[in-house]
């Protein structure tokens, strides 16, 4: 009787420890998110760099695709320059080392040889935990209907 309590006990622990690591994991990713948020009005190499993978597949709406460099470059060069940033009615789903990340964006933009424009996008983004940080491997942006 004794081994069955330790085991019940066991099993309780365990699955306490999972919804608080699933918490964490989730708070962190929530983090990171905002982080990047707060990248795309003040874009450096280096904020970036630290949040996406050397993978990175970034889609806009447009149609146009970029990778982890084309990226980096065009909003540290202003190509692309969001000058205030907001993501609405996130959505996450996670699973293990992998995270689907929905929300609709809200943007004012002044791109380069542009003029000052708003967005209001719905975005899908796939963060994936590499060691103990969350990175951002693949984003596609549509229009709202």
């Amino acid at each position: 009787m004794e081994k069955l309590k330790i085991l019940v006990f066991a099993v309780m622990f365990m699955q306490v420890d999972l919804a608080f690591g699933q918490n964490a994991n989730l708070t962190n990713l929530e983090q990171q998110i905002e982080t990047f948020r707060l990248a795309l009005i003040d874009p450096t190499v280096e904020n970036l760099d630290a949040l996406v993978m050397e993978s990175l597949t970034y889609g806009h709406s447009s149609g146009k695709v970029e990778n982890k460099n084309t990226f980096i470059e065009n909003l540290v060069n202003g190509n692309s320059n969001f000058e205030e940033v907001t993501f609405f009615d996130q959505k996450i789903i996670l699973e293990k080392k992998t995270a689907v990340v929905r929300h609709t964006l809200s943007a004012t933009t002044h791109d380069k040889g542009k003029t000052p424009g708003e967005v209001n996008l719905h975005i899908l983004t796939v963060w994936v935990k590499s060691g103990k940080t969350w990175k951002l491997m693949a984003r596609q942006a549509v229009k709202q209907q």
